[in-house]
């Protein structure tokens, strides 16, 4: 990315407060799977969507024939799936299956890059937030997004805007360390971090 790039990373608190204008003045706005809040408070682009591509929620977008004419998939610059796909022998059940393949076949007709988180990075978001959390947990789509993205830029260089973390959901996530690698980066003046309107 170019030096001095703003990048807003949206998530999917439904209290995000009104940080529109703030989001759409970014060069690169993040959003993630079904992106509530855009088109209001939560602004208007979307440069690249980050769809979890492990477990039922695929699959229902997969077989969905509206799926690609969603407002953000189909205004979306570029598409992120941020789980590596599994080795052959892996677990086939449902709430871990992968869909990597069928998904990526049906964004690329779109035109738009379809691009995976690469695997040595989501090792080592996932160990850092298991040893933190005390106990097995799957990363969030947020978490391993926000950590790959300043892995691989200079802090000197790019501007992340964190927005609509609001740190709750799924229990199979550790939202609790979550939310402490969040302050702790915010802390190092890494990003800046936007609290979700109490």
């Amino acid at each position: 990315m170019p030096a001095g790039t703003g990048v807003a990373i949206v998530g999917n608190a439904p209290e995000t407060g009104d940080h529109a204008a703030r989001i759409d003045a970014a060069d690169l706005v993040v959003r993630f799977n079904n992106a509530p809040g855009l088109g209001r408070q939560a602004g208007t682009r979307t440069t690249h969507l980050v769809l979890v591509n492990h477990g039922g929620q695929m699959r229902e977008w997969l077989e969905d024939p509206d799926f690609v004419r969603r407002r953000v998939v189909a205004e979306a610059g570029a598409f992120l799936l941020p789980f590596p796909p599994k080795p052959p022998e892996a677990d086939p059940s449902e709430d871990g299956r992968d869909w990597t393949g069928e998904a990526a076949a049906r964004l690329r007709p779109l035109g738009c890059p379809v691009a995976v988180l690469p695997e040595p990075l989501t090792r080592e978001a996932a160990a850092l937030v298991r040893r933190e959390a005390g106990r097995p947990a799957a990363p969030s789509t947020g978490y391993l997004t926000a950590f790959a993205l300043l892995a691989v830029t200079r802090p000197e260089a790019v501007r992340f805007d964190v927005f609509g973390f609001g740190f709750a959901g799924w229990e199979g996530h550790a939202f609790d360390a979550e939310r402490r690698w969040f302050e702790a980066m915010a802390a190092a003046g890494r990003l800046r971090l936007h609290p979700v309107r109490n």
